[in-house]
């Protein structure tokens, strides 16, 4: 791992960067109400991760990008930036989400009732319909001039899945297809016998949940995480501050709407639900991943390590 850009991507960067239509950034800055700043990490650090992706990219042949990182990491805002800019650089690109993969909620209360309660709760490994991701990415894969691929969407304030005559269609060919989600290439925990925080111990005390999560990681979800070709991360300094991120969002979101938003208590015991994987995340995705976005307490980048 080295702790730099190549040479030939930061000038490619500079090069493109003086190319890009002006309105593009100003305009992907105002959209996610970005502040000023963000030129910089744009510079230093988005751009230069498109044109080290599109070198990535070999014609007629589909690149499936993985971005991967805890909750609040920032990877739908760089995976919207990413999109924009190989777009306006020539590429076919489209986005999917793990988000958009959630199982209905009659299929989520099923599992709820027949394995364990938790399962109710949208996010976990065990939660995705895992077959229509693979399908959904083999079909863009494969996608030709006439090809029509249906991309899934769930509706997170209704929480169930949109229904299928009202998915986008993608159509034609994909040159690169990126793929984000928070537990994207998770591995199973070494130890899921033993509870890890108070969710766990008061509502899992048997293992059940924890069991479930662990043999779906080690199974369907396998075949899903292997087909992106680069692993992209966003690393978070620790849990801890993946926390403090979550209740600083719904603090700001309480101060605009006037009390709406989440306590402090209740973003614990949600981000609880999703501690065991993403501290595993954390501690082993970084040595393997091809491109690792360091990211420090104050949820600012500060640096990049690639993979050779």
């Amino acid at each position: 791992m080295v702790n730099a850009w190549p040479r030939e991507v930061i000038a490619h960067s500079q090069m493109h960067a003086s190319k890009l239509p002006g309105g593009v950034i100003e305009g992907f800055i105002r959209q996610h109400q970005l502040p000023a700043a963000f030129h910089g990490v744009i510079r230093d650090y988005y751009l230069p991760l498109a044109l080290w992706l599109q070198e990535r990219h070999r014609p007629g042949k589909t690149l499936v990008v993985g971005i991967s990182g805890g909750q609040g990491t920032g990877k739908s805002t760089l995976t919207d930036f990413l999109q924009i800019v190989l777009t306006e650089l020539g590429h076919n690109c489209c986005t999917l989400s793990l988000d958009d993969l959630y199982l209905t909620r009659a299929e989520r209360q099923q599992l709820a009732s027949e394995v364990h309660p938790l399962l109710l709760t949208r996010g976990v490994p065990g939660t995705h319909d895992v077959q229509l991701g693979i399908d959904t990415l083999n079909a863009l894969c494969c996608a030709g001039a006439e090809s029509v691929t249906a991309l899934p969407r769930f509706d997170k304030s209704l929480d169930e899945r949109v229904p299928r005559d009202a998915w986008p269609q993608y159509m034609g060919p994909v040159d690169i297809v990126l793929l984000e989600g928070w537990c994207l290439g998770a591995k199973p925990s070494v130890k899921p016998v033993f509870p890890l925080n108070a969710l766990e111990q008061s509502e899992d005390p048997s293992g059940t949940w924890r069991h479930f999560i662990n043999r779906q990681l080690a199974g369907a979800y396998r075949t899903l995480f292997a087909l992106p070709e680069v692993m992209v991360m966003l690393k978070a300094p620790s849990m801890e501050s993946i926390l403090e991120w979550r209740q600083l969002q719904e603090q700001k979101l309480r101060e605009r709407n006037g009390g709406g938003g989440l306590q402090d208590g209740d973003v614990l015991r949600f981000v609880q639900h999703y501690e065991r994987v993403t501290r595993n995340l954390i501690l082993e995705m970084p040595e393997r991943a091809d491109c690792v976005f360091l990211l420090g307490e104050d949820h600012r980048i500060k640096a990049v390590n690639l993979k050779h």
